[in-house]
């Protein structure tokens, strides 16, 4: 039986230890601030484990043969010789164990802030770097679409050879190879599937895309023949030529929202798809931005973010509204630490008061007025940790809201993140799309630079607007 032991020790530092009253041998962690090893314990002495027990094999061996006695003798001295170098190098190991757990519990400065060296499994979504969540607005937006289920599983099998393209040297081509013949033996059985979560007016485009994903240049035949050929070069454009196509079919299969909103939240303007907003930003002092590649220095830039009503309606069609009502225009940006931040000053146009909105990965809709928590393995739809994620700032009066109308570009780098690439305020904002154009321009964005104007380019037909006392939207 194991019973945990517990050190208190100065600094808010503790220490977490195993007795065990069984011969077994657990694996006891300790954990630093930079690495976890573990320790396997035997008898209170802490041994290697690739050592061999040779003295017991020359036992055996010599068991077997009519040897003289003076061989049998040799061989005892042989055991006594193996069975002393063992006792050692045991006490080598205890005392090399207690030296380390002498050091951890009696410099606690290099520990200071932490609350317990027990990594739970919960908490080891902080500090893994395996954890898979999407690193650009194109892949979070495209995960966000709800789509048909046999899409879907096309699409995470496609996304699976992303992960492999990352394999340095030799590249796993036999795995890419599996993953697309599966996409491609769902997509031929299971083609009315597909088809029939199309709405009836958008059959016909859908069924366009659906021979270009399966047949067309940039689609899974092609990708199946790049790979074949072992040119990382041509899987990378074919597979994005793929997900692409993937992604525009879900779109079809996704008119609208695939939840009911609150009652009580009925009446606030709402997004129910994708929307496009285009910014042009210009210089606050006069100056340029600088060139495009091989072009002249610009006095404007431009940047497009596309909103996503299927995680975030309430907060993206916020947005979308102001955007129309004029509400950007002329509005200053200041450089915070990693964000960019409109002036919260808008004159006569407040927004609504919309409660923080944030859909977590699994989830069939969204939370509302609270937060989630990364710790315990929850993680959002669209994640804050991707550069040029767009958000609402919090309101003034309540954390369980958003401002009515003050957002932030968050420019996110992974050097000021956890271990595990999450933003230290992952879950805690309410995200509502991505920049998609112009990331490369959020670097040289000033604080005093101002935006000229913000238009809504596409997704106007999916805001729903709320209506007045006369039935007549706002």
């Amino acid at each position: 039986m194991a019973l945990p032991l517990c050190l208190s020790i100065p600094s808010r530092t503790r220490f977490f230890f195993e007795i065990s009253s069984t011969p077994s041998c657990p694996k006891h962690t300790f954990v630093t601030p930079h690495f976890a090893f573990p320790l396997a314990r035997f008898n209170g002495l802490v041994q290697f484990p690739q050592r061999r027990p040779f003295h017991s094999k020359l036992t055996c061996i010599f068991a077997k043969k009519n040897l003289s006695e003076e061989s049998r003798n040799w061989s005892n001295t042989l055991a006594y010789t193996q069975n002393f170098w063992d006792q050692t190098v045991k006490r080598f190991d205890g005392a090399f164990a207690g030296i380390l757990i002498f050091l951890q519990v009696s410099c606690p400065v290099f520990l200071a802030g932490w609350d317990s060296w027990s990594v739970s499994p919960a908490e080891a979504v902080l500090y893994s770097p395996e954890t898979k969540i999407p690193r650009t607005g194109e892949l979070a937006l495209r995960r966000a679409i709800p789509a048909n289920t046999d899409m879907k599983a096309i699409q995470e099998s496609l996304e699976d050879i992303s992960y492999l393209l990352r394999i340095p040297q030799r590249k796993p081509y036999g795995t890419m190879e599996g993953n697309v013949r599966k996409a491609l033996k769902i997509a031929t059985d299971e083609k009315q599937s597909i088809l029939s979560s199309i709405p009836p007016e958008l059959r016909e485009n859908g069924s366009a895309l659906y021979t270009s994903l399966v047949d067309g240049k940039g689609g899974l035949q092609s990708l199946l023949q790049s790979i074949e050929d072992q040119d990382p070069d041509k899987v990378s454009v074919g597979l994005a030529s793929s997900l692409d196509t993937v992604a525009q079919l879900e779109l079809l299969q996704a008119p609208g929202l695939s939840f009911l909103l609150p009652n009580e939240y009925l009446n606030y303007p709402r997004l129910t798809g994708r929307g496009v907003v285009e910014f042009t930003i210009e210089r606050g002092d006069g100056s340029t931005f600088s060139p495009e590649a091989a072009g002249e220095p610009r006095s404007v830039a431009t940047l497009r973010v596309v909103l996503d009503g299927y995680s975030a309606p309430l907060t993206a069609g916020n947005f979308a509204k102001l955007v129309i009502d004029g509400a950007y225009d002329g509005v200053k940006l200041n450089c915070a630490n990693q964000a960019i931040i409109s002036d919260g000053e808008l004159g006569n146009s407040t927004g609504y008061s919309v409660p923080l909105e944030i859909k977590p990965s699994g989830q069939f809709e969204p939370l509302y007025k609270t937060t989630l928590s990364v710790q315990d393995g929850e993680l959002p739809v669209l994640p804050l940790s991707v550069y040029g994620a767009v958000a609402m700032a919090h309101s003034d009066v309540s954390e369980e809201y958003s401002s009515p109308n003050q957002f932030f570009i968050y420019l996110y780098n992974k050097r000021n993140s956890g271990l595990g690439g999450l933003s230290f305020d992952e879950g805690q904002f309410s995200v509502f799309g991505y920049t998609t154009l112009g990331r490369e321009t959020l670097p040289q964005i000033k604080t005093g630079d101002v935006i000229r104007s913000a238009k809504l380019m596409e997704g106007q037909d999916r805001l729903v607007l709320p209506k007045n006392d006369n039935g007549l939207e706002e």
